[in-house]
């Protein structure tokens, strides 16, 4: 069973009868699975529940404003006595100091941890200095119930990047790839320079994943699972294949020549797309160029006028 069905089907037959018991809250909190964990993205396996795999849930709170410290305490016990076993699987106990994935947990703790904002309230350039793995685990999972609408309020503001944002970072991706793909790749490989061609190809395959995933309008996440996530994107999934080639074989002259068409194919995938979502109106082949088109269509002159690489 997934962990996020485990948690939801606990949170149902334990949970919400348990919240019954707090009539005056339950127009103020929210319930849900979301954080950090695979099974928050719903990449969880058999492998996955080696450790922090449990049946349990969040109970999300307000500020004390609205539900004071003596609530919170109270729902924390009545968490710790649901049952410490369901469906065979073990429950861990709650740290009374925080840092646990499941139990009560103030939104604002949450999110300010994720994102450095208590609300979703992100000015442009804070944009940048917030990793999309924290934004990722700030909106993924699900939220089985939000009975004040704060929670989902503040989700959908972190949602996805602004435009500007979003472009700015396609810029400067776009032209990693071309530095590492096109040019230095190519280099190292002539010089006999296995590592620094390897290097070369990481690059390259780095900067197109984030470029895949930014295309897509999505946040790429933790590097385990971003192979795993960029085959369920709509856009440019099928270039998986390729990607995992280029980083998983070797770079004797006659793989190299097979590298460079893999380069320049995928190269030419991301510039088609590019032109499809109407970022780009240059013809060329070389990425460098397409990078700086796509830099020119940030409206805001503050961000358009940062280094092309200030992004990345």
């Amino acid at each position: 069973m997934k962990g996020l069905e485990l948690s939801k089907q606990f949170y149902l037959e334990y949970g919400a009868p348990m919240l019954k018991d707090f009539p005056e809250l339950l127009n103020k909190i929210a319930i849900g699975l979301i954080g950090s964990g695979s099974e928050c993205f719903g990449y969880d396996d058999e492998i996955s529940q080696d450790h922090d795999f449990e049946p349990g849930f969040c109970i999300f709170l307000p500020d004390e404003a609205e539900v004071d410290s003596k609530s919170e305490f109270l729902l924390e016990r009545a968490y710790l006595k649901l049952p410490k076993e369901y469906m065979s699987y073990k429950r861990s106990n709650v740290n009374p100091v925080g840092g646990s994935r499941h139990g009560v947990i103030r939104m604002s703790d949450f999110f300010r941890e994720k994102t450095g904002t208590e609300n979703g309230d992100i000015v442009a350039m804070q944009w940048f200095y917030i990793s999309e793995q924290a934004l990722l685990e700030a909106t993924n999972g699900e939220v089985f119930y939000d009975g004040l609408g704060k929670l989902t309020e503040i989700r959908k503001k972190l949602a996805y990047l602004p435009e500007d944002v979003r472009l700015k970072k396609l810029a400067g991706n776009l032209l990693l790839m071309a530095q590492a793909g096109q040019y230095n790749y190519n280099r190292c490989a002539k010089r006999g320079e296995t590592g620094g061609a390897q290097l070369s190809i990481f690059e390259f395959v780095n900067a197109t994943l984030k470029v895949i995933f930014l295309l897509n309008k999505r946040y790429i996440p933790y590097y385990k699972w971003t192979f795993h996530a960029l085959k369920e994107l709509p856009i440019l999934s099928h270039l998986s294949n390729e990607l995992e080639y280029l980083i998983s074989s070797p770079n004797d002259e006659k793989s190299a020549d097979v590298k460079k068409e893999i380069i320049e194919r995928i190269s030419l995938e991301i510039i088609n797309e590019l032109k499809n979502q109407e970022l780009t109106r240059k013809d060329s082949t070389e990425l460098e160029c397409h990078a700086y088109s796509v830099n020119d269509r940030i409206k805001s002159p503050n961000i358009r006028n940062l280094n092309v690489l200030f992004a990345v």
